[in-house]
């Protein structure tokens, strides 16, 4: 079985609801950035020893918050000693609008996971695009590079569609697959 750790920011439970769905499919630990964008040494240490490492962040204003910004930045010294050379990585993030431009952050999440040299886990489920498709459906937004999820702005993370809710387990489980395929 492979370790698999979920790294998040959350800025209002959205995000942190997604987490819990994601770190489930994954048996998963969960590391919370706070809200001045750090995580202790401890966590660090536990994210080193991961084999697997999922990134969650929602989408403010086209990318992700400063606090997880904070966080990738803090990260340099992992990519500096090449700490998570090889890992597996995926990433997911939600914003109150069906598309919102998740797909910026995703691609952020991307990049940094190629930055330090990781191995990208995509979405890997067919999007739900028929005309009989709603919420309640696995992969309802179409995500390719990761998981999308719609957290409507007006109501509490228990608003989050079902369908985006599964999504996220669904994801969690194949990062966690990948990882432990990978590590034999």
């Amino acid at each position: 079985m492979s370790k698999t750790v979920v790294v998040y920011f959350s800025g209002y439970g959205h995000t942190q609801r997604v987490a819990e769905y994601v770190a489930q499919g994954a048996d998963a630990a969960r590391i919370a950035v706070d809200e001045n964008g750090d995580i202790t040494a401890d966590e660090w240490d536990t994210l080193n020893a991961a084999d697997a490492i999922i990134f969650g962040a929602p989408t403010y204003m086209g990318s992700v918050p400063w606090q997880f910004k904070k966080f990738a930045d803090a990260s340099s010294k992992a990519w500096f000693t090449r700490a998570w050379q090889d890992k597996v990585f995926g990433g997911f993030t939600n914003s109150a609008s069906l598309n919102g431009d998740k797909q910026v952050s995703l691609i952020w999440m991307q990049t940094l996971a190629s930055q330090h040299g990781g191995l990208w886990v995509s979405l890997g489920l067919l999007p739900a695009n028929t005309k009989t498709a709603t919420r309640e459906d696995v992969n309802n937004l179409g995500g390719s590079v990761g998981l999308l999820v719609q957290s409507p702005s007006d109501g509490p993370a228990d608003d989050i569609p079902s369908g985006d809710l599964e999504t996220a387990k669904q994801y969690g489980a194949r990062v966690a697959a990948v990882a432990a395929r990978l590590r034999g």
